[in-house]
């Protein structure tokens, strides 16, 4: 079989796209990578018309139908939903925090009137502020060897005409705006069922990163756990989402366990309360900071628009050895890729129901390398009840994470490709051909879904 890698076959990022994408990212992690199977199409332009930015969708569209005319709930009802949920969440996010929140020009949030520079040269800085733009802060991301600049727009400018004018100033640099990401599932539906314990992984001296809400680490699931933490100026706060993702990666009580209890987890909180999101900025720091505990792997089940900076840190983070695994996102086969999942070296991950049928939210394309549990299964919840019943493709990239990280210790190009190979030799193929856009090379973790009704 050849080598199951990320995609990336030295063209760059593949969507040509406004925001300053496809500066080239070699072959996937720069590990002499092989190419896609043959007939696993590209990334598009999916800001051109007639290209959606995902192969398959009419096939896809055509299942959520029969799905629909069968009159299965868990396609139509829950999935539909989830389907819709970050438009929604989108749009009230312009809505209500207009004053702090503004739209690029794809319609995606942006923090107003804040643009970010990738390790300005000092001359450009200074040609800035004499344009008007001011420095409203920089972080030396000490773990990437970089530094990122905040700035602030004129007044004489949008904050489109401003990144248009910084780009001029300073051709040969990265700008980009400062966007914001949201989750990639819904958590907390309460469960009262009992759980039955999943098979864990053996313990050892395994470390997994986190990207995502805070953690509730009072919850019984984390009561053995040993977890470090980053963000919020060392405040403590817990979210739905973060908690429950965690509790699928290390996880560890009486009658639950995630997929790697014994683990310590390194958990970055790129939310901190704030209903706006997670700004692109507070992201790449987090990543700088996982990247100085070289931790090796690291889960990101957060999602939105391509960034400029994003990539930038994500490359570093490759060149390094280090694997990402992103939520591929749910907002439906015929949607834009999403972001990290879709750039070349990341792994991305999908959902799948008990049937084992992929979700039909889920999004579909090259970015897709397996699918993993991401429906109808317990996580823990914050509340008055433990567990709650979670969906979407946020839960299946934790799975796949913690999988890969049995296999590594540190940072490690060759361990990353051949814990990658392992895994994809013993995932169910989904499809007649080696890999495919629904599920990648196809479903893992199977054994570790805890369903709603199971009992101890």
């Amino acid at each position: 079989m050849n080598m199951p890698m990320p995609r990336g076959n030295g063209n760059g990022m593949g969507n040509g796209n406004s925001m300053g994408m496809g500066n080239g990212m070699g072959n996937g992690m720069g590990m002499g990578l092989q190419r896609d199977p043959p007939g696993l199409l590209k990334q598009q332009n999916w800001m051109q018309p007639g290209n959606s930015g995902n192969v398959g969708n009419a096939a896809n569209g055509a299942r959520a139908a029969n799905a629909a005319n069968r009159g299965d709930t868990d396609e139509t009802g829950e999935g539909a939903s989830l389907q819709q949920s970050r438009a929604r969440t989108v749009k009230n996010l312009l809505r209500v925090y207009r004053d702090v929140i503004e739209a690029d020009p794809r319609g995606e949030p942006v923090l107003r009137r804040q643009l970010l520079a990738w390790s300005p040269q000092p001359a450009v800085l200074e040609a800035a502020r004499a344009e008007g733009f001011s420095v409203l802060g920089k972080r030396v991301l000490g773990g990437l060897g970089e530094t990122l600049v905040t700035l602030g727009v004129p007044e004489r400018y949008s904050t489109e005409e401003a990144r248009a004018r910084l780009q001029a100033l300073d051709p040969g640099g990265s700008h980009d705006f400062n966007h914001l990401y949201i989750s990639s599932g819904q958590s907390g539906k309460p469960s009262a069922t009992g759980q039955r314990a999943a098979r864990p992984a053996a313990a050892g001296p395994v470390r997994i990163g986190l990207v995502d809400g805070g953690v509730d680490s009072t919850h019984q699931a984390f009561q053995k756990a040993a977890i470090r933490r980053w963000g919020c100026n060392g405040r403590v706060v817990p979210s739905a989402h973060g908690t429950a993702v965690a509790s699928l990666l290390i996880g560890n009580a009486d009658r639950f366990h995630g997929v790697s209890p014994g683990a310590r987890l390194y958990a970055a909180d790129a939310y901190c309360g704030s209903e706006t999101g997670g700004a692109v900025d507070q992201i790449i720091e987090a990543l700088a900071w996982l990247a100085r505990e070289q931790v090796p792997v690291v889960n990101v089940s957060l999602v939105g628009p391509p960034n400029q900076m994003l990539e930038r840190a994500v490359q570093a983070m490759l060149k390094r050895g280090h694997l990402l695994i992103a939520a591929v996102g749910n907002d439906g086969p015929a949607a834009p890729p999403l972001y990290p999942a879709s750039y070349p070296g990341v792994i991305g991950v999908s959902g799948a129901d008990a049937q084992r049928r992929i979700l039909p939210e889920a999004a579909r394309g090259p970015q897709v390398m397996f699918a993993a549990p991401g429906s109808q299964m317990l996580a823990a919840a914050v509340g008055p009840q433990p567990y709650g019943v979670v969906r979407g493709t946020s839960f299946a990239a934790p799975i796949v994470a913690a999988m890969l990280a049995q296999s590594m210790r540190k940072p490690d190009l060759a361990a990353g490709r051949s814990a990658v190979a392992k895994l994809a030799a013993r995932a169910q193929r989904m499809s007649s051909g080696e890999r495919s856009p629904e599920a990648g090379y196809g479903l893992v973790g199977e054994a570790f879904r805890i369903a709603p009704d199971a009992r101890p």
